[in-house]
Parts: C-alpha cells; sequence; structure tokens
C-alpha cells in the first residue's frame, strides 16, 4: 500500500470517526440559503455530502492521472525497446560490416604475402643463375689460366731439356 493510499485512508477513517458520534446533529434540519432562495435542509448532511462529492472527484483525478502515468510509462517503455532493438540492430550490422572488413584485409594481405614471396623467389632464381653463370666464368677463366700456365711450363722444360 502507497503512502498516499494510506493518507487517504486514516482521513477517510477521521471523518466517519467524526460523523457517527454526531450523527443526530448531522441531520438536525436548518434553514439552507440558495442565494434565490431559502431550502430547510439538514446542514451536516449536505456537508457531509460535499465531502463525499469532492473526494469522489479527488480520486477519480488520482485515477486518472495514475493511469495517464501508466500509459505513458508503457509508451516509454515500447519506445524505448524500439530504440534499445534498433541500437541492436546497428550493433550488429557494425559487427558484421567490421568482419567483412577483416576477412577482406585478410584476402588482400594473404595475396600480398603470395606475390612478395613469388617476386623474392623469381630474384633468388635470378640471383642463381646470374651466379651460376659467374662461377661457370670464372671456372673458364680459372681453366684458360691453367692451360696458359701448362704451355708455359711446358715450354719452359722443352727449351732446358734443348739446351741440356
Amino acid at each position: 500500500m502507497s503512502i498516499r493510499s494510506l493518507v487517504f485512508l486514516i482521513l477517510v477513517l477521521v471523518i466517519v470517526a467524526f460523523v457517527v458520534p454526531n450523527w443526530s446533529l448531522i441531520n438536525q434540519p436548518a434553514d439552507l440559503s440558495l442565494i434565490f432562495s431559502t431550502v430547510k435542509a439538514p446542514l451536516g448532511l449536505v456537508l457531509l455530502g460535499l465531502i463525499v462529492v469532492t473526494v469522489l472527484v479527488f480520486v477519480a483525478l488520482m485515477a486518472y492521472t495514475q493511469t495517464t502515468f501508466l500509459m505513458e510509462g508503457r509508451r516509454h517503455a515500447k519506445e524505448l525497446a524500439a530504440q534499445r532493438e534498433l541500437a541492436d540492430k546497428a550493433e550488429a550490422s557494425r559487427f558484421t560490416e567490421l568482419k567483412t572488413f577483416v576477412a577482406e584485409e585478410l584476402v588482400r594481405l594473404s595475396k600480398e604475402r603470395a606475390d612478395s614471396s613469388q617476386e623474392v623467389q623469381a630474384r633468388m632464381e635470378r640471383m642463381q643463375a646470374a651466379l651460376v653463370q659467374r662461377v661457370d666464368e670464372q671456372a673458364n677463366s680459372l681453366a684458360a689460366l691453367v692451360g696458359q700456365l701448362e704451355d708455359h711450363v711446358r715450354g719452359v722444360g722443352a727449351r732446358s731439356a734443348g739446351a741440356v
């Protein structure tokens, strides 16, 4: 029970506690002025009726306000849920875009790595071929020098044998 309901219940009990012992005085007829005419009626009962009508109006107003707040709260909750769903979809979309971007980047990097690997392999093969060619040239040059040296040694050996 809310504090508002508790205060309302206490006020009603106080009014009832006042009315019950004074019921005979409340029911005594009196001359009441209605500005244009006069009526004989129990003043206490008229005032009690006005209090009851006022309380009923305030209870209706309180119920209307509470209902309005509840309906507005539900509307806000629905809007919040819709916005949350929108945000979740946007976040999921961003994750999907990020996943796609990362996958594309991995494919691109893999292709670049394969291309650079092929390029390095081709350079290595060219360098190996150049090295083999240089080694062959050096071997031919060395063989020619050894051949000249042999010819020179034979020529010196033949001259020394002929001189003796």
